[in-house]
């Protein structure tokens, strides 16, 4: 069985986008793999450095995911931050990073962008501290999407780097997760583009009908087709690929045939578009409330799991220490 570690962002609702993409990936791994989920709070002071509510949207992040189905008696789930040894990993693995490696880093590059006022030490050693949260585990295994396969490149680069210079083949070269199918992309409805917090264009797991109705029924369209059998628009491919994925195959297909013989009219099916959302995320959204209340559950999931991965993760520091030189006196 193979070990999986995966960061979860700290910050941000979970939207239908990350259900049908890496989310749903990881149910079905979860019970395949020797999983360790964190959620990345230390990462997050990268882009946010003074949080209005850190400890709060960390709580929401833990609640959606345990709603959506994550299994703590399965999996272990944990805070970045309650895993001291993460750290310092981290900090003896950035005494083998290199500056220039880390500034040619497209990540970074793009970074310092777009944070022009906000270039801290710990964008330029971002993809150090990702090495550290995946090896603290000595994972074998990392999900990752395509703009984080310079990040792992650099990950095993960081691991042979250690291995060759202390002679040992204590860490191994982790490889990227392969699903099996391409991921869902599951587009926003701004007409454009993948669904997304930033971007204002989702709808969030945790929305109520009322919410989720009017961001639907404003949706970006186009003046609806003039003639039968006319090519799709975008904004309006993007409102049946939503469709695809919460509404039934009947459903599909009416609304299918009606723009096909130019007789839709977008008002009914962003109706029903609503509807099916609201039946697809309404289980979820009372797990959601269900979980938020319940505080001492939400302790016992996060201390469990640290205790977990601490179990993991003091073997690893403890080891590397040695292998380092490192002795008490």
């Amino acid at each position: 069985m193979e070990t999986v570690v995966s960061g979860i962002r700290s910050t941000g609702n979970l939207h239908l986008g990350n259900y049908f993409g890496a989310l749903k990936n990881f149910l079905r791994m979860q019970h395949e793999n020797h999983c360790y989920f964190f959620i990345a709070d230390y990462h997050s002071l990268t882009t946010h450095p003074t949080p209005e509510d850190l400890h709060g949207s960390s709580k929401q992040v833990l609640v959606e995911y345990l709603a959506a189905g994550l299994d703590p008696e399965i999996v272990t789930i944990y805070m970045q931050s309650d895993i001291p040894e993460i750290p310092e990993l981290y900090l003896l693995l950035n005494m083998n990073a290199y500056k220039g490696e880390l500034e040619r880093c497209t990540s970074f590059k793009e970074k310092i962008r777009n944070q022009t006022e906000n270039i801290n030490a710990g964008l330029l050693t971002y993809p150090v501290l990702m090495a550290a949260d995946v090896l603290i585990h000595r994972a074998t295994k990392v999900p990752v999407g395509k703009d984080q396969e310079q990040h792992l490149e650099m990950m095993r680069t960081f691991v042979a780097r250690f291995n060759r210079m202390y002679k040992t083949e204590y860490f191994p070269e982790p490889l990227a997760y392969n699903f099996g199918e391409q991921l869902i992309k599951i587009p926003g409805l701004d007409g454009s583009g993948k669904m997304g917090k930033s971007e204002g264009n989702g709808i969030f797991l945790a929305d109520d009908p009322a919410a989720i109705r009017k961001k639907v029924m404003r949706a970006v369209t186009d003046s609806g087709p003039l003639t039968p059998g006319q090519e799709m628009s975008e904004p309006v491919r993007n409102l049946f690929t939503i469709m695809q994925v919460v509404s039934t195959p009947e459903t599909i297909s009416h609304f299918r045939e009606k723009f096909d013989h130019a007789e839709i009219r977008y008002g009914d099916l962003k109706q029903q578009l609503a509807e099916d959302i609201i039946a697809f995320t309404s289980p979820i959204r009372e797990k959601i409330l269900q979980i938020s209340a319940d505080n001492n559950y939400l302790k016992k999931v996060a201390r469990q799991g640290a205790e977990k991965a601490r179990e993991s993760a003091s073997k690893t520091i403890r080891e590397v220490r040695q292998i380092i030189g490192f002795k008490s006196f």
